[in-house]
């Protein structure tokens, strides 16, 4: 059996779960996540939110890349997800809390581009004079780093919640780099 085959195998034990229990997903103009949670997270296998976070179908959403990290593409992201959420009437943040949460991790592969400037560049659409900013080495830097872009960010709700977390691949625990704050802070 391939590799394709036992996923399609997973899936189908997955649908008849889902159905059993009645779990199947409501429609897109019913599904709010239940958590009220946006996660940004890595891409890499051993890091995956839903796992890490205990995160049940449905609860966040969530966006994984390279390093976990918000890019400009990460923002277009978000903004075509908010468009989704406008024409589905099921636009987060409205009537209670809503998080953004940024997640890294130790010993992300990302840390391995660090001699290719090019590259990571590209990624970040930035200079190469810009380029220590992102903290490639450091996730607890680069956590906060990312931080500081949403709160940057005046097209997101003021009153949004936004923390940096990073996960240790070693302990399996989370340290939290930025506790929990609005993006911006009312006087």
């Amino acid at each position: 059996m391939t590799t394709f085959d036992t996923l399609l195998e997973r899936n189908k034990d997955f649908a008849a779960q889902q159905s059993a229990t009645g779990g199947l997903m409501p429609s897109l103009s019913e599904s709010l996540p239940a958590v009220r949670a946006l996660i940004i997270g890595c891409a890499d296998m051993r890091v995956d939110p839903a796992h890490v976070l205990g995160l049940k179908p449905g609860e966040a959403v969530v966006i994984r890349n390279i390093g976990g990290r918000v890019t400009p593409d990460t923002l277009y992201e978000m903004g075509l997800l908010g468009r989704i959420g406008q024409v589905a009437e099921s636009i987060p943040g409205g009537g209670g809390e809503f998080h953004l949460i940024v997640l890294h991790h130790t010993d992300c592969g990302i840390t391995r581009l660090a001699g290719n400037p090019d590259m990571l560049t590209r990624y970040f659409k930035i200079s190469v004079e810009e380029l220590p900013a992102q903290a490639i080495l450091d996730p607890r830097v680069a956590v906060a780093a990312d931080v500081a872009v949403f709160k940057a960010t005046p097209a997101l709700p003021a009153e949004w919640l936004v923390s940096g977390l990073v996960y240790d691949v070693a302990t399996g625990l989370i340290d939290v780099v930025v506790p929990p704050a609005p993006l911006c802070p009312t006087e």
